[in-house]
Parts: C-alpha cells; structure tokens; sequence
C-alpha cells in the first residue's frame, strides 16, 4: 500500500486538509453506524451525561476526577481495566473525593480483562481512554464505532499501524460530529496558547531551528511476584516493553515533540535520523526499550528540530523547549520571547488554569453545545513523530515520513492471554532492520 491510499496520509499539508473534507463527506450509512446523541439529550433523554474509564491507574483516575469536575450533571458510570485490583484501587480514591456523589459504579459495571472496555462503551455516553499505549487504537475505534464521545490520553498509538487506525477513527468521529479529545495537554494550556500565538504573528520571525529536551530520572517498576505470568508482568510494567507504551520517545516525549509541531503550525517532517541505547537501564526488569535517544527531524524548508530524551538516574533533569527564529526566539516553557539581544520583548502573564482540567472542561462544553471538537489531526501525527523517532534510534537508518507511514512494524502480540509471550530483543543499530 502507497502512501496516497492511506486514510490522510498523501502529503502533510494534504494530510490536513483530507482529514478535514473525509469528515465532511456524504456517506452512506454503512460507514456511520451509531450517530452521536443530540445535545441535551443523554441517558433515557435526560441531561446527564454518562462516563465510562478504561484505564484505572493515576493518568485514568484523574482524568475520571477531571472529567467529573463541578459538573452536576456528569456521572462516572462503568469503569474497566485488564487488572481488578486497579478498579477497585481508583474507585476508593475516586470515592474519597469531592465527586463522590456522582460516582456510581456498582459492582456489576466495574468490568476486569481484556475485553472491558467494550463494556465500558456500552454503559457511557462518553469514553475516558488511559490504558498502556498499545490498546488505544483499538479502543478509540470501538468508541467511535458505538457514537461516543472520545478522551484518549497520549500517544494514540505505538506504531505505524496503529497510527493509520486511529487517523481513520478520527475521520468517522468528524463526520458522526462526535468530540475527540487528546491528552496532549499543553495544547489546553492557556500560557502555552498565547505564546505559539506570538509564535504564529511573526514574533520571532521566521523559524529556523528548534530544540527539545525531555530528559528526566527513572520512573517507577513493579517488582514481578510469582503469580503473575508473562503477560501480566509486562503490562504491570508497561512502560518498559515497545509493544505496550512505544518507547519512552513515543510515550513520554510526545508532549515535546508535539509542542514543535504546534510551532510549525502541524506541518511535519519530511524524515528523520536518530541515536540512542541502553546503558544504565540494563536489568531484565526494564524489558526491552532504551534509556536515552537523540532524533534530528528535518523539514522540506531546511528546519531541523533537534531532540533528546533520557530516563536515567543521577543525571540532570531538562524539560526545555527552545524555538529559534529570523528575529529572536522562545523559551517556550516559561512563555518567554527575547529578540537576538537577548532582552525579553514578550511574557505570558494571563491567568493558569489547571491544563489537564481545561481539556476536560472543554471537551464537556463541546457535547453540552452540539459544536465537537476533534483533535485527530495533531494527535495521530505528533504520535508519529514519536513513532518514526524511534524507528530511527532503533535502526540507525535516515527514516523518511513516507517509509515510516507505510511501514509494516506490527508490535501486536500474538494472542492477548494470560500465559507465556517473550519479551523482544533489544534493538541494535546498524542491525535493527527497518520494516
């Protein structure tokens, strides 16, 4: 299959615009299947809207709490995860809080294996989506499929595949006029708003470089107890298997590397080269993902975007931003502009919400006003910019947009049961092949 006969996929500016005219289209109804429901009228024509979350760890129960907010009339319904014991873990916390009252999650509709989001579906008006990465285009296609509304956390996706899905999910939302949110949340931070405004007038003139970090410490691993089989072991501890979270350049650099797609107003490379390795996460218990990587994305006007990342104790923390231009450049962090002195000519002082709740808010609004929202475009092509990154750290190889659009990678495991599945070989650059 080419690349002209993926769902959006011609060209990047093409992308865009295709994604916006599928959405608009005249089809029959074979493709619309469940329309969403009309604004105002929910469960048994009542007001309320129903929630349901799949994906009960610390990102899914806030998001639950988030979505809940001071909105009388949104109830948290069903809820559903692989695990029970997580269910049951972020129902007592969510009982605990000041949302309690319209938590109402009897036993009967907290749903446990891998089957449980299409309870969840069933159950709720709108869709909380916070699983291990791998799962989310499946869920986002079966959502929208239902005619629900849709929050997926980031990325959306951890591979070209998936990727593919999930951008002709978001065709179908458009025209089912369903909301799909992204959990992308910079793009919901205010400060952040304004500063790629500023960006956008010409305030640094023309971009020519820019450069984002995403460098932190270790992040949490669950020892593995004797019960649990292979498959639970790796889900557990999702973040250190390819197959479930993409990589950290996938799963955690996602806002950075969105943040430069943001600056380029959702243009997006034409290829990409990349380093990276494992030096000091070697253990089993890490799987088979890296602890450091470094991509340099290159676009058609000469632009290059140089990026690191890193999960590695002792060492320093930068989480940085930096865009440079023509006239001046940005600390896009701390929503700052400075002309080619050096003096700051710019600074975000408007108000701070909380940006996890303004997505939220947002999304609510949306659904209450019949006018959707539907991040599809950025969210699906900034989870690409991951994808190919990593395809490039792996393999050593100059990946370019196209390749990694078609590519074939399918990081699906064979069956999803509980019992034996290898973890992969630790890629090797230079002998990594691309696929």
């Amino acid at each position: 299959m080419n690349a002209e006969s993926l769902p959006g996929k011609q060209s990047d500016a093409a992308s865009r615009r295709d994604f916006l005219k599928t959405g608009a289209a005249v089809v029959g109804g074979s493709l619309l299947g469940p329309m969403a429901m009309s604004a105002g009228a929910f469960a048994g024509g009542s007001d309320v809207i129903r929630i349901g979350l799949v994906g009960c760890g610390g990102r899914g129960s806030g998001a639950a709490e988030q979505a809940l907010g001071r909105r009388p009339n949104v109830h948290l319904v069903a809820m559903g995860d692989t695990f029970a014991d997580r269910i049951e873990s972020a129902h007592s916390m969510l009982q605990h809080r000041s949302t309690a009252a319209r938590v109402q999650v009897p036993p009967e509709r907290r749903f446990a294996g891998f089957d449980a989001y299409k309870h969840v579906i069933e159950a709720c008006d709108v869709v909380l989506l916070a699983t291990p990465p791998h799962f989310r285009a499946a869920h986002i296609k079966a959502a929208i499929d239902a005619g629900k509304h849709v929050f997926a956390e980031k990325p959306v996706a951890v591979d070209a595949g998936g990727v593919r899905s999930v951008i002709e999910s978001c065709q179908h939302a458009e025209i089912k006029r369903l909301s799909v949110v992204s959990g992308l949340c910079y793009r919901y931070d205010l400060g952040m708003r304004a500063t790629f405004a500023k960006i956008h007038e010409g305030a640094i003139g023309d971009i020519v470089a820019m450069e984002t970090s995403y460098n932190t410490h270790g992040l949490w691993n669950h020892p593995r107890q004797p019960s649990w089989s292979d498959m639970e072991w790796q889900i557990r501890n999702w973040l250190y298997f390819t197959w479930l979270s993409g990589d950290f350049n996938v799963e955690q650099h996602v806002h950075s590397l969105d943040k430069t797609a943001w600056a380029m107003r959702d243009e997006y490379p034409i290829a990409c080269s990349g380093t990276g390795g494992r030096q000091t996460r070697t253990e089993p218990e890490y799987g088979n993902i890296f602890d450091h990587m470094a991509v340099v994305y290159e676009y058609p006007n000469g632009v290059k975007t140089f990026s690191r990342c890193r999960q590695q104790d002792h060492c320093a923390v930068d989480v940085n931003d930096h865009i440079f231009g023509t006239k001046g450049r940005v600390d896009v962090m701390k929503h700052i502009v400075y002309d080619h002195k050096g003096d700051e000519v710019w600074r975000y002082r408007g108000p701070k919400p909380n940006m996890y709740q303004v997505e939220h808010n947002e999304l609510f609004a949306s659904i209450r006003s019949g006018k959707p929202i539907n991040n599809g475009h950025y969210m699906t092509h900034s989870t690409m910019m991951g994808v190919i990154g990593r395809m490039a750290a792996y393999t050593g190889q100059r990946i370019t947009w196209e390749q990694a659009m078609n590519s074939k990678e399918d990081l699906t495991p064979a069956a999803y049961a509980w019992g034996k599945i290898d973890v992969p070989p630790i890629a090797l650059p230079g002998i990594t092949p691309f696929v």
